[in-house]
């Protein structure tokens, strides 16, 4: 039998306060678990330490009566610090067996666990301290009220460092994972997004993160005195595309953003903080987070070390972004002289490669394929540059002979282009090349049918004709809406792949906001009205 008087303490309690002088904040309490058979030891613990208080953080205490009983409650909150266990439960080695299970079964390495026994007889110090992974082993009768309360700051310490060096592995962690996801993104726009979301996951594992609002942001790039917002979560997801966010954010999160501009360094604040980044071309990008609460110094340290990995890959990205736009911007020149040549519309490779990649999104075709395919596009006629003037921009009907030189268009542009190995010029090889073979099989160069022509092709040829007809001709008037859709109804299954001319229906609205986008400055004077549907 275990000898429960011997639990005593044998001092008043002393008025001791927090180690930390400020009041109390809004923090978690840390918990404490109890693990003893006898109410009185429950008792006496919770009133020893009812107005004790580590750090800013008071104790929440729970009590279970059997080992048990303790195991269920550590399972239910990982988050315990302190076990304080007696040893003579519902066996003579309850709280022994109690210990090897917190620390090899449940696996729990943090918590600090300190047996307690009235009965040290049956549990020598020496065999226990050796034997079981323990922080303390105290008789009862050495606990009085002070030594308790000063148990508590030995242990809450212990448990506190072991919880910051965890966080700080899990940080590094994460900051390498991080890293390492977005310097796999290409896209700018995707760039910024992923950062703002690991940023906001490399915030969410501070120690505190779950008592605090969720944290929602957006990140920005400087143009001229304003904000032009590429990517929002949360409360600032309506934000995205935004040129000038000044009279839409909070006016102290501009300010944020003015401050960390004029600095050109990270910025943290009460409520927020906003990330700096700024490229050799002096490209400036901002990343503002909110309610991320009160940051301590590893928080701080993660941040920092992941807005270096983060700006290198900024660079990166913004480098890569230039060649692209640069590589777009070439492609759509080199289709705007072979429209000119043929003199028509300026802006109709444009067109075609927005419509293109709506299109193909709307297939179900994933972002990279889509954007391939809008790059592209613009080559489709590339192979006109070889084709004749007389014959190319001839206002009327073509003869049998010149039909079939015209033709030929196709053939040239593919072969111009299959010889390079960059994914962009080989689908604009195959786009030169199937763009006016027929669903039926009665188009041209080789009488595809169906699905044996590429999905690029088949969509590339959608958009190519819709614009087409609407935009005036060396040889014809352009084509009222009405008379268009009536020709991709009378053609779906036939000229057309009947899921594309669908697609072109579905998303009418956004191909007509598209061709207002890019409307022509001016239109060549039409001449007749004489060639057939679909010709080139």
């Amino acid at each position: 039998m275990k000898d429960s008087s011997s639990f005593m303490f044998a001092d008043e309690f002393p008025d001791q306060r927090s180690e930390a002088s400020h009041p109390i904040q809004p923090l978690p309490a840390w918990k404490i678990l109890v693990v003893d058979d006898e109410e009185e030891v429950h008792s006496v613990t919770r009133l020893v330490l009812s107005d004790y208080q580590f750090a800013g953080r008071r104790l929440e205490i729970l009590s279970t009566y059997s080992a048990e009983e303790a195991r269920h409650t550590l399972e239910q909150h990982p988050d315990i610090a302190v076990g304080l266990i007696d040893v003579v439960m519902e066996t003579d080695h309850a709280g022994l067996e109690l210990v090897k299970a917190i620390r090899q079964e449940l696996g729990n390495s943090r918590i600090r666990l300190v047996l307690r026994t009235g009965q040290p007889g049956q549990a020598p110090e020496e065999t226990v301290i050796s034997a079981y992974d323990i922080n303390d082993y105290k008789d009862k009768t050495e606990l009085t009220a002070t030594k308790l309360r000063t148990l508590m700051y030995s242990t809450l310490r212990s448990f506190r460092d072991i919880t910051a060096l965890e966080s700080s592995r899990r940080g590094l962690e994460q900051v390498i994972l991080s890293s390492s996801h977005i310097f796999e993104i290409t896209s700018l726009q995707r760039f910024t997004s992923a950062v703002l979301m690991q940023l906001t996951s490399l915030l969410n594992l501070s120690e505190h993160a779950a008592y605090f609002k969720v944290a929602s942001g957006f990140a920005v790039t400087r143009e001229g005195n304003g904000y032009h917002v590429l990517a929002g979560t949360g409360s600032y997801e309506p934000l995205v595309g935004q040129h000038n966010c000044h009279n839409m954010l909070e006016k102290p999160v501009y300010d944020a953003l003015e401050q960390a501009t004029r600095e050109r360094c990270n910025q943290y604040f009460d409520e927020h903080m906003v990330a700096y980044f700024e490229t050799r071309s002096g490209q400036v990008h901002l990343l503002c987070i909110s309610n991320v609460g009160q940051l301590n110094e590893l928080d701080r340290q993660l941040i920092e070390i992941f807005c270096t990995n983060v700006a290198i890959a900024f660079e990166n990205t913004h480098l890569k972004d230039e060649l692209e736009q640069t590589q777009q911007e070439t492609v759509y020149m080199l289709g705007e002289a072979v429209e000119s040549r043929s003199k028509e519309t300026g802006n109709h490779v444009k067109r075609v490669a927005e419509i293109s990649y709506l299109l193909a999104l709307k297939a179900g075709l994933s972002e990279e394929e889509a954007t391939i395919i809008k790059s592209a596009s613009p080559l489709h006629d590339l192979g006109k540059i070889g084709i004749p003037d007389a014959v190319l921009n001839k206002p009327a009907k073509h003869s049998a002979e010149e039909w079939e030189v015209m033709q030929r268009h196709v053939g040239i542009g593919y072969e111009m282009l299959r010889t390079s190995n960059r994914p962009i010029l080989q689908m604009a090889s195959i786009i030169a090349h199937q763009h006016h073979e027929h669903w039926n099989g009665r188009g041209y160069p080789n009488g595809l049918q169906g699905e044996q022509i590429h999905i690029a092709g088949r969509i590339t040829a959608v958009a190519d004709v819709f614009d087409a007809l609407a935009c005036d001709r060396c040889y014809k008037k352009a084509w009222e809406l009405d008379a268009i859709l009536e020709l991709f109804r009378r053609e779906r299954g036939a000229q057309f792949d009947p899921r594309v001319v669908d697609l072109l229906f579905d998303n009418l609205d956004q191909v007509l906001l598209i061709r207002e986008r890019y409307r022509d400055a001016f239109r060549p004077p039409p001449v007749s009205d004489s060639r057939p549907s679909g010709s080139p």
